[in-house]
Order: C-alpha cells, then structure tokens, then sequence
C-alpha cells in the first residue's frame, strides 16, 4: 500500500472514527467543547479530533475540567491519543496533569475484501455468533484469565451493546468442547466505512494454532456481507505483527493517558 493511500485513508480514519460507539445500558455520552466522554461505563474514556483547536492555557484548563469532573465521580478516565494529534505538546501536558501513558497501539486498515475467508479452524475447534448474557460471561471470564486483569466488566459492556444495536455488535467466540478458547466482536457504525475489530484474545495454550486468523477472515466476511469496505483494530504488539502479514496497514498509533484517583 502506498503512502497516498495511507494518508487518504488516515483521513478518513480522522473523520469517520473520532467519535465513540453509543455503550448503551446507563452509559451517556456528553460533549465539553472539542472532546467526547463517555460517563458510566467501567471507567471513563475520552476523545476528540485530530486538532483540538486549543493550545496553552486553555488547553491546560480544558485537561484539569476532565480529570477534576472524573476525580468528583471517583471514577479513572482514559483519553486516547493518536501519534499525529495536534497540538504536538498535547501529550505532555496530559502528563503534566497527572495522566500516565499505557501501552502504545498500532492503528491498523485494511480492506475487508482482501481479508475475507472460510475460517480455517483447529480440529475440534467451532465458530460461533453469541448473544446470550451467559455467554457473554464466559467471554469475560476468558478474558480475565488472558489478562489477568478483572475483565467482568465486559459482560455488561457487551450486553448493552448487543441490546442497543444487535445488528452492529458481532460477538464471536471459539469453543473447544465447553471452553471459550478465543473471542472477538466486531463493531459497526451506521453510514461509516469502517469496522471495528475488538476483542482477539487467545488463551495461551490455543495459540499459535491459526483461530486469530480464523477471527479476522470470518469478521472480514461479515464485513463484505454488510458492504462495510474497510476494517480497523487497535494492534497490541503481539498481535500486530500477525495482522500486518494477514494485510492490514500501520496508519498512526493510540496511546492511552489514564488519570486514576
């Protein structure tokens, strides 16, 4: 892929994929000036556009209004940030306001037509759509487990999700047996070019056996179903690199700045 098209489709990235995903359930999203947040999900979360349009002072001031209206709810916030955001000091002084920055992201799209596939599956391995709350607790616990992390948060998550738009969240997991082996989700918007690809996760012992890959082509399909021409993920650097020789671009990176009380 060359750079033009690199850059049109970072473009269209910035236009189309800025905003977030309504969460449903009591989640609410609000506006303060340039930013979108999302208050009452499992913790806060910010964005805005490319340019914020503010610089120095008042960009400090509208920085404190976020961490100081999360810190009155004793809630932590993420504020994503991409690698080509402007003002360049943007996050410096996130930092200085006592954000601190996860782990980086690579941005990645690819074109949905060029990923779709009959997923290819280890013997014992089954693919399928879930929507049911029970199972979307055995994907949170799957989830802990990879990241031993409390991921419980998610079951309510996507349930929300599924029941304020069923047709555009996708949640797909492998079983071997009774065992949620992988799962993923894929996210659609309404009049947008773009999926999301969210979720992805293996537990350890089922790595390295090809069921990501399966994730990505069977997604890819629905996406070409749905007439959705692009696909996009936030790539961790383990899974990057599998995702780059499946086709998919390095466009910008994401950094988390999360601000805790």
């Amino acid at each position: 892929m060359n750079d033009t098209l690199i850059n049109r489709l970072r473009i269209a990235y910035d236009a189309q994929l800025r905003g977030v995903t309504p969460p449903g359930g009591s989640a609410r999203i609000e506006m303060d000036g340039p930013l979108t947040r999302v208050v009452g999900w499992h913790r806060g979360f910010v964005t805005g556009p490319r340019d914020l349009g503010v610089d120095g002072a008042e960009l400090d001031a509208l920085i404190a209004r976020q961490r100081d209206f999360y810190a009155a709810r004793g809630e932590a916030v993420e504020w994503k940030t991409r690698a080509h955001d402007l003002p360049a000091d943007l996050t410096g002084r996130l930092t200085a306001a006592g954000f601190v920055a996860e782990d980086s992201e690579a941005v990645l799209i690819g074109q949905s037509a060029d990923l779709a596939a009959d997923p290819v599956l280890p013997d014992g391995v089954t693919l399928r759509r879930v929507t049911s709350r029970s199972d979307l607790v055995r994907v949170a616990a799957m989830e802990s487990a990879v990241w031993n992390e409390d991921w419980s948060w998610l079951a309510d998550d996507l349930s929300a999700r599924i029941e304020s738009a069923p047709e555009n969240t996708v949640v797909l997991v492998a079983e071997a047996g009774t065992e949620v082996v992988c799962a993923a989700w894929l996210v659609f918007k309404d009049g947008i070019d773009f999926g999301g690809l969210w979720g992805g996760s293996t537990l350890k012992e089922w790595r390295g056996r090809g069921i990501y890959r399966a994730m990505v082509a069977r997604r890819a399909q629905l996406a070409v179903a749905r007439g959705v021409p692009y696909l996009y993920v936030d790539a961790s650097a383990d899974s990057a690199p599998i995702l780059t020789r499946l086709g998919l671009h390095a466009v910008t990176t994401t950094t988390p700045y999360v601000w805790s009380p």
